[in-house]
């Protein structure tokens, strides 16, 4: 069991997105993310490499991150320029300038599709009110110990309450198809279970979870969906592996990579399956 973190305590703290991705908690602690990164196709040995590396700024984090600020009402300051690309020397200086001063930086037609996305989400009948006044509060840290494995763990929620919580995400398909296919592909139905495990662990009641997906696309359409019993018992599983990983890591210092030593395979299922037909 890992003993209490000095300087650091279960709770909710309001602390920048910086400071969360830095993470607050001394000796470490585990996020969604990283609970995602710890588990196939990544693996440890890339998880801890990513955690020592710093990270080029990503046109696509940083846009999401916009229409975030500007849905929530908090987060990094949006600029948006005048400049329809960062070619010239002007534009790329004011986009270095507004990354160092902790802002994100977006070419005029971004800032344009960023506004549109947030309001249509505000406007919708159903995600306007996860995020009106009193819905809840925006961008707030919990830090709790895990009890099975003594890990820390952390969690950054863009809306929350005791009662619930609600993800907002940018996707290029809000179609109920495109939204079951991120759902799987980024491992969401995992950060469903971890950030009602982290109000659970603070407020002692397990909250409802919401994502909200808004296309990038006009009209903007906006999905408000929650996951259903199967879901929410594999990200518990997937999230319950990726602790034990984590704790094991930590524990001995060794981060393996994805096999080791020489390791016997098969061909993938599908493709099995076609040369057999084929061949066969």
């Amino acid at each position: 069991m890992t003993a209490v973190a000095p300087g650091i305590a279960p709770g909710i703290y309001d602390i920048s997105e910086a400071e969360y991705h830095a993470d607050p908690v001394p000796g470490g602690s585990l996020s969604s993310t990283g609970a995602r990164k710890l588990l196939s196709p990544g693996c440890p040995a890339q998880y801890r490499h990513q955690l020592s590396v710093p990270q080029e700024p990503s046109r696509v984090f940083e846009f999401g991150t916009a229409v975030h600020t500007l849905v929530l009402g908090k987060g990094a300051e949006v600029h948006v320029t005048e400049y329809d690309s960062w070619r010239s020397k002007g534009a790329a200086a004011e986009q270095e300038a507004v990354r160092e001063a902790g802002g994100v930086p977006l070419l005029a037609e971004e800032g344009e599709r960023a506004h549109a996305m947030a309001a249509a989400v505000l406007s919708d009948p159903d995600a306007g009110s996860l995020f009106a006044p009193g819905a809840g509060e925006a961008e707030l840290t919990y830090i709790w110990q895990e009890p099975e494995t003594g890990i820390w763990c952390r969690a950054l929620l863009d809306m929350s309450s005791p009662l619930a919580v609600t993800d907002l995400k940018t996707t290029s398909d809000a179609s109920l198809e495109g939204v079951q296919r991120s759902v799987y592909q980024y491992g969401y139905h995992q950060q469903d279970q971890w950030y009602r495990d982290a109000v659970e662990a603070i407020e002692g009641v397990r909250p409802e979870f919401r994502l909200v997906f808004v296309d990038k696309r006009p009209p903007h359409l906006v999905t408000v969906v929650e996951l259903d019993e199967g879901a929410q018992v594999l990200g518990a599983a997937r999230n319950a592996r990726a602790r034990r990983i984590y704790a094991d890591c930590v524990r001995t210092g060794i981060w393996p990579g994805h096999a080791d030593g020489i390791t016997t395979i098969s061909l993938p299922r599908w493709g099995e399956n076609h040369d057999a037909m084929e061949y066969l």
